[in-house]
């Protein structure tokens, strides 16, 4: 990957994130904070735990990219979690910090974006490819969350279009 595909593909996605960062926010913030133990099978996470985990997660990868390592720390990310006391503590959290390191990304020189960053031995990327994947990680995450938000008795926000508890927004998402 050149200098400039580098820089097309981090404003590309940087200008993507804008829109997906109100997105995620929408499904955090419809959390029900009683429905926070909710679980639909044994093996999975609870709502809370997955919603901690969207949070953390984007901001994660975010800032794998923009140093140029990906740390593995799961008790880090539990620590973490343990600060939010409420939905509205992770919704404000997510708010304030998503944004700083997309501005943070388009920030990036080039030959930042350029360097090869290892993925835990799985792949070695330049540090904007691995935007393709911070995305995919995060939307997976959201719509696991968002396929919850009923079953705990909360509503479905407007995702990619109008959802049965909330019509298309003006804003696109």
């Amino acid at each position: 990957m050149n200098a400039d595909q580098a820089t097309f593909l981090t404003t590309y996605f940087a200008n993507m994130f804008d829109n997906e960062c109100k997105t995620t926010a929408r499904v955090l913030a419809a959390v029900p904070e009683s429905g926070r133990s909710y679980k639909p099978d044994a093996k999975s996470r609870t709502a809370w735990e997955l919603a901690t985990h969207v949070a953390l997660g984007d901001i994660w990868f975010l800032d794998g990219i923009i140093n140029g390592k990906f740390d593995d720390d799961p008790e880090g990310e539990k620590k973490a979690a343990a600060t939010f006391a409420s939905v509205s503590d992770l919704v404000a959290f997510y708010t304030r910090e998503f944004p700083e390191r997309i501005a943070k990304l388009r920030a990036l020189l080039a030959d930042k974006l350029t360097r090869t960053v290892d993925f835990f031995g799985m792949m070695q990327l330049p540090a904007a490819a691995f935007l393709g994947v911070a995305n995919n990680h995060g939307i997976h995450h959201r719509g696991q969350l968002a396929s919850y938000l009923r079953s705990m008795g909360g509503k479905v926000p407007s995702i990619y279009g109008g959802s049965a508890d909330e019509p298309m927004t003006g804003a696109a998402s």
